[in-house]
């Protein structure tokens, strides 16, 4: 089983860009929607994700904060575009800039579509506490606000958000 510790958080500016050393094209859907497991019905999301030239499978709990489960399979693209074309929701595309800072890799989504305009970045740690170093471009904490997982995101894309959620009062303010 694996375990996955990521932490979320919002850029303050687009440093990140010219400290990318490699830039990945990403297509990816769920077979469940967000509805069902915010319910409790299901109790992980199911993604079919194109991450380049490759795609894959994968299964993450849904546990709001720094620690999930998740597995992840590699398929054939030609069955993970069969795939998408049966998930629920909208599709998620964005371009994943892969930087590295202080012994760290960040990983900084930058969305297309319905959700263009939004960048989210991630650092996956191997532990809850583990101390790592915030480049200067990062901003506020998003790890608790569920509506920067990317399942959330293809049920309830960015285009839709209040001007409020755009500009993250709630996470400035602590909420």
């Amino acid at each position: 089983m694996g375990i996955e510790i990521e932490r979320k958080f919002l850029p303050r500016n687009d440093g990140w860009r010219a400290a990318a050393h490699k830039v990945v094209p990403m297509a990816q859907g769920y077979l469940n929607d967000l509805a069902l497991v915010d319910s409790g019905a299901m109790r992980a999301s199911v993604r079919v994700r194109i991450e380049g030239d490759v795609a894959f499978l994968n299964i993450k709990s849904r546990e709001l904060g720094t620690t999930r489960q998740e597995f992840e399979y590699p398929v054939p693209v030609p069955e993970a575009r069969a795939l998408l074309t049966l998930c629920v929701g909208g599709r998620v595309e964005k371009n994943r800039h892969y930087v590295e800072h202080a012994g760290h890799l960040w990983e900084v989504d930058e969305f297309f579509g319905d959700n263009a305009g939004l960048v989210v970045a991630e650092i996956e740690l191997g532990s809850e506490d583990e101390a790592f170093s915030r480049p200067s471009w990062i901003g506020v904490e998003a790890t608790r606000a569920p509506r920067y997982y990317n399942l959330a995101l293809a049920s309830r894309p960015f285009s839709q958000w209040r001007d409020d959620e755009r500009q993250a009062r709630d996470l400035i303010q602590g909420h």
